[in-house]
């Protein structure tokens, strides 16, 4: 199933809402997520893609938006805003706590979590593992430190500007990630065991893994 609740958060949070109110957010969210994932199974799904948030804290435009001097609020190891991306863990628990609980009601059902955090987390840590050149700044966007700005989206023509090698960067406009970010997801819920539990129905045929990579 699709990521819910992420656009909320964005909304949220770059509207200048407060932590404490978005935490608040967070159990209906959850139940959001439950809420589709029953109607799904009363739909005749029997095997369920959950992914997480994704590490926000990194995000070109979170970045902006929260830009400051204080260099506390910042991961030393990789940049990213160590209090977003503890929000985006927060919501996470929360919705694999949840997950759990449905699981026991539907035991016939594969309800499976997609660990995006974490995968995304190495490209922040080990870029040149992955062939990234540019992990916090936007391909596509307006300009400043981080290449984002939000009176000028990505194809704002004359005003914004793109760069020559979309794969070398983690992002491609501030809020979404490359096609290459989402293949190296892809491939780490298929392959690398960031799908929990990992089972054997996310195993495609080899034509749908050639697609992806």
């Amino acid at each position: 199933m699709g990521e819910i609740g992420g656009n909320d958060y964005n909304y949220a949070f770059l509207q200048g809402k407060s932590t404490v109110e978005i935490l608040h957010f967070v159990p209906l969210v959850v139940d959001t997520i439950a809420s589709a994932i029953t109607e799904l199974i009363g739909l005749g799904a029997v095997t369920i893609l959950v992914p997480g948030n994704l590490p926000i804290g990194c995000s070109p435009a979170y970045l902006t938006y929260f830009q400051g001097s204080d260099m506390a609020d910042y991961d030393p190891l990789t940049g990213c805003i160590t209090w977003l991306n503890q929000f985006s863990e927060f919501h996470n628990e929360q919705l694999q706590e949840k997950l759990d609980q449905v699981r026991k009601l539907h035991r016939n059902v594969n309800i499976i979590y997609a660990d995006y955090y974490n995968i995304a987390m190495r490209f922040y840590h080990s870029r040149n593992q992955f062939g990234f050149t540019e992990t916090l700044r936007a391909c596509c966007g307006g300009g400043g430190r981080y290449n984002y700005s939000s009176s000028m989206a990505c194809g704002d023509l004359p005003l914004t500007t793109s760069c020559n090698g979309p794969s070398s960067h983690v992002s491609w406009d501030g809020l979404h990630y490359t096609e290459a970010t989402y293949r190296w997801i892809s491939k780490g819920v298929l392959e690398e065991l960031y799908a929990i539990p990992y089972t054997n129905s996310l195993c495609f045929p080899s034509t749908v893994n050639k697609q992806i990579y």
